[in-house]
C-alpha cells in the first residue's frame, strides 16, 4: 500500500472539505476493500441511488482502497468555469457521448488505464429510476472500455446515500446521521466476451454481467433479493395509460 496518494491541489481541496462533513453527517459501514487491487488500472462501477452518492464511493475508494478514482464525466461540463477548474485540475476524465466513434470517445479512459489508474463509470449514467431504486438498465460504456483496455471490472454496491438526499429532493437529510453501506466485490468475469467481434449484442451482454454482480451485492446490502429484470425507463416512459370514455 502507498505511503501517500498524491491527489494534487484541486483534488486534495475537494477532500479537505469534503470529508468533514461525511463524517459530520455519515456514518461508514465499508466492506470488501479486499477486492480492490491496490495497483494498477482498474474500472469500478456502482449502482447509482443519489446525486450525493459519487462522494460516498469516492470516501470509500480513496480512504478504504487508496484508490483515488477518476470519473468519467460528459465534455460539456469542462468548459465552464468554476467547474472547469475543479474538474481538469483534479484530472477527471471528459468524454464525447456525442461521437459517433465509441472507441475514439472513450481514448481518454483508455490511456488513464494504461497509466494504472481507477477510473470510476455509472453504468446507468444518471440515479436509478427504479421505484424500489435497484439499478436500471445500463450503458454499454463500461463493457467496452473494459474490452478496450483488457483492466478488470471491480463491482461495488451502495446504499444509503438516497436517505441523505433522494432523486429531486430540495433539501439533504442530515440528521440523525445516515449510514452510508458499501460493499465492493471481487473482479467480473469477464472472459466469455473477449477476443469476441465487439457487437451490440455483445456488449450488452456483457454490460448485464456487470450490472448482475453490482445487483448481487446490493442484495446483501439491502437484504432482499432484486428484481429478474432491470428497470427500463424508455419503456416504462413509453407505456401510455389509454383514458377512459368522456375523462
Amino acid at each position: 500500500m502507498p505511503q501517500r496518494i498524491r491527489l494534487g491541489f484541486w483534488y486534495r481541496l475537494v477532500v479537505v472539505v469534503v470529508k468533514p462533513l461525511l463524517r459530520m453527517f455519515t456514518t461508514r459501514h465499508w466492506r470488501g476493500e479486499e477486492n480492490i487491487p491496490r495497483q494498477g488500472g482498474i474500472i469500478v462501477v456502482a449502482n447509482h441511488v443519489s446525486e450525493v452518492d459519487p462522494l460516498m464511493v469516492a470516501d470509500f475508494l480513496l480512504h478504504a482502497a487508496r484508490r483515488p478514482p477518476r470519473f468519467l464525466a460528459k465534455k460539456e461540463l469542462f468548459r465552464k468555469a468554476p467547474l472547469k477548474w475543479v474538474l481538469v485540475g483534479a484530472q477527471q476524465i471528459p468524454v464525447d457521448r456525442g461521437s459517433g466513434d465509441a472507441a475514439r470517445a472513450l481514448s481518454a479512459a483508455v490511456e488513464a488505464l494504461r497509466r494504472g489508474e481507477c477510473i470510476f463509470i455509472y453504468p446507468e449514467g444518471s440515479a436509478t429510476r427504479d421505484p424500489a431504486l435497484w439499478p436500471m438498465k445500463s450503458r454499454t460504456g463500461a463493457a467496452r472500455l473494459a474490452l478496450l483496455s483488457g483492466a478488470p471490472v471491480i463491482p461495488i454496491a451502495q446504499w444509503g446515500p438516497q436517505r441523505v438526499l433522494a432523486y429531486k429532493a430540495r433539501k439533504p437529510h442530515l440528521l440523525p446521521r445516515t449510514r452510508i453501506s458499501v460493499l465492493a466485490g471481487p473482479p467480473v468475469d469477464l472472459s466469455a466476451y473477449v477476443g469476441k467481434p465487439v457487437t451490440a449484442q455483445l456488449l450488452r451482454e456483457a454490460t448485464t454481467t456487470i450490472m448482475r454482480a453490482v445487483s448481487s451485492l446490493l442484495e446483501q446490502l439491502r437484504d432482499e433479493q432484486a428484481p429478474a429484470e432491470f428497470y427500463d425507463v424508455e419503456t416504462a416512459t413509453s407505456t401510455v395509460i389509454p383514458q377512459r370514455e368522456g375523462a
